[in-house]
């Protein structure tokens, strides 16, 4: 079967639309129609339905599809080792982990591994979705709870818990609850329910948020409940290790908080020998044992 062809396929099923991938691979949209129409003679199958609204994989295009997906899996993968080959820290590596932690802890320590390795090209990608590593959507993970795929490298890092945060101002104003019956006076900011992310915190907040509140305040991301907290919305619940970068925030009901939420890195085995990741994972772990012990997220 044609290579050439199947990479021109596999870039028409992956964006939808001869056009754009006309775009990706630099080809016209002519040139591209005329490859997925000589395929399609050559297997003796139509590979797509055409409509108005792009094109539709029928079911031998998705059979061709997964299999063209799988190869272009393995050789990115394959890509990644040979580059990692070389002896220095080079090229790009793309991770992902959840915005709040991404913003609140990780970015802001990231300029240290570029001190150490300033040729890395670092694609960090902040989103609560759980990103697939061995479809190569993310190289490196950084999730708030154990990986479930088998084909991954994991290492536990660090333990969180989710505790409840406000102002002095918001406590001056509203008042300072002094149980968890209090709280149904006050405005709750927390993660919406449906994260995927973080079971131990769902567990907690549940009795929190299903009680007889005034109101409440969900966001997609801990960054945003953070914001609110700061700016006097509410009691926000929050993961311990914004107490140490924002030490004006108040502990409320300092008796409670979440079971331990697992902090774990993870890495699809292809990449076990690689240098990047090598070099992010020493990174991460480096900047946990220097920290200093009151401002470590593993609580002792």
């Amino acid at each position: 079967m044609d290579w050439d062809k199947l990479r021109v396929f596999h870039a028409v099923a992956d964006a939808g639309s001869l056009t754009h991938a006309g775009n990706t691979l630099h080809l016209s949209q002519s040139a591209v129609s005329r490859q997925i129409r000589a395929l399609e003679e050559t297997l003796d199958v139509i590979l797509f339905h055409r409509h108005a609204r792009g094109l539709i994989l029928t079911e031998q295009g998705e059979l061709l599809f997964d299999a063209t997906r799988d190869m272009s899996s393995k050789l990115e993968a394959t890509t990644a080792r040979i580059r990692d080959a070389e002896d220095e820290v080079i090229g790009e590596l793309r991770v992902t982990t959840t915005t709040g932690f991404g913003t609140l802890w990780l970015a802001p320590r990231i300029g240290r591994l570029y001190d150490k390795h300033p040729e890395l090209k670092i694609d960090l990608m902040l989103e609560e979705r759980v990103l697939d590593l061995p479809m190569r959507e993310a190289d490196v993970a950084i999730r708030m709870k154990e990986p479930s795929q088998a084909d991954l490298v994991r290492r536990r890092l660090m333990d969180v818990h989710m505790r409840l945060y406000a102002t002095q101002e918001y406590l001056d104003y509203f008042g300072h609850p002094k149980t968890m019956e209090d709280l149904a006076n006050h405005r709750i900011l927390s993660q919406n329910l449906t994260s995927r992310q973080v079971n131990e915190s769902v567990k907690w907040l549940k009795p929190l948020l299903s009680s007889n509140h005034a109101s409440h305040l969900t966001v997609n991301n801990y960054f945003g409940v953070l914001q609110a907290t700061l700016h006097n919305v509410g009691i926000g619940v929050l993961p311990n290790y914004v107490s140490r970068k924002f030490p004006d925030l108040i502990r409320v009901l300092p008796e409670d908080e979440s079971q331990v939420i697992p902090v774990y890195l993870a890495y699809p085995e292809e990449l076990r020998q690689s240098k990047r990741v090598a070099a992010f994972r020493d990174f991460v772990v480096d900047e946990i044992k220097n920290t200093k012990k009151s401002d470590l997220i593993l609580d002792t």
